[in-house]
């Protein structure tokens, strides 16, 4: 059974790193805005929380980087053989990487995005822009 988006936010606040814990909260306001569905943004938030759990308190979502370190959480889902002869892991393989695709898309738009909007990095923003350009 599926747990419910109110039970599910309340263990944003028990995750072992406070940084992981803001940035998801972050991420719950984006979905909620863009008026994505309960079913949505509890799916997304209970893989995310399992992700961030898998780590522990070290490394912030900002600090995992490197495909090797993502495979690592998703070689958890893999089902041996014996226990798993139709591979049926496969489908939840799938299911947590497009979600922690799709969690790490966000991430770095919304990085850019406060690039972009705020006015105190406004010439910042302008300056980088024209030397993409150049190069």
């Amino acid at each position: 059974m599926v747990a419910k988006l109110s039970t599910t936010i309340s263990k944003i606040q028990s995750l072992p790193n406070s940084s992981n814990s803001m940035t998801l909260s972050e991420f719950l306001f984006y979905m909620k805005n863009n008026g994505s569905s309960e079913r949505h943004q509890n799916n997304n938030l209970i893989v995310m929380i399992e992700f961030s759990n898998y780590f522990g308190s070290n490394p912030s979502f900002y600090d995992i980087n490197k495909k090797e370190q993502i495979l690592s959480f998703l070689e958890t889902k893999i089902k041996d053989s014996s226990k798993d002869p139709e591979k049926k892991w496969i489908t939840s393989w799938n299911h947590y990487l497009v979600r922690i695709k799709l969690f790490y898309r966000w991430l770095y738009n919304k990085d850019k995005e406060k690039i972009k909007t705020d006015s105190t990095y406004s010439e910042l923003y302008q300056l980088l822009k024209k030397e993409q350009v150049l190069l």
